[in-house]
């Protein structure tokens, strides 16, 4: 049965979801979010139906999760950049 492994994956990650909404206090804006499963197996997770604020709120926080790991990547690639303040 392959479709239980597709499910357990999408009930791991709705899971991890899930605590992260707890933690933003965006749990009550996501009531819907469950696991499923396709008619090929593969898991899926649904975020149900939500208020257009909820998603844009959704949205920024991506971005400026996707924001911040491009300012990680360029400070590691560039060590000797970082903060510098020029000398008086």
């Amino acid at each position: 049965m392959a479709y239980v492994r597709g499910w357990a994956r999408a009930r791991r990650s709705a899971g991890t979801l899930a605590d992260q909404l707890v933690l933003l206090g965006l749990d009550s804006d996501f009531p819907s979010l469950a696991a499923d499963v396709n008619v090929f197996g593969d898991g899926l997770v649904q975020l149900g139906t939500v208020h257009p604020e909820a998603a844009e709120l959704l949205a920024k926080l991506i971005t400026a999760g996707l924001d911040a790991e491009m300012d990680s990547k360029v400070d590691e690639a560039h060590p000797s950049s970082r903060h510098e303040t020029p000398a008086a």
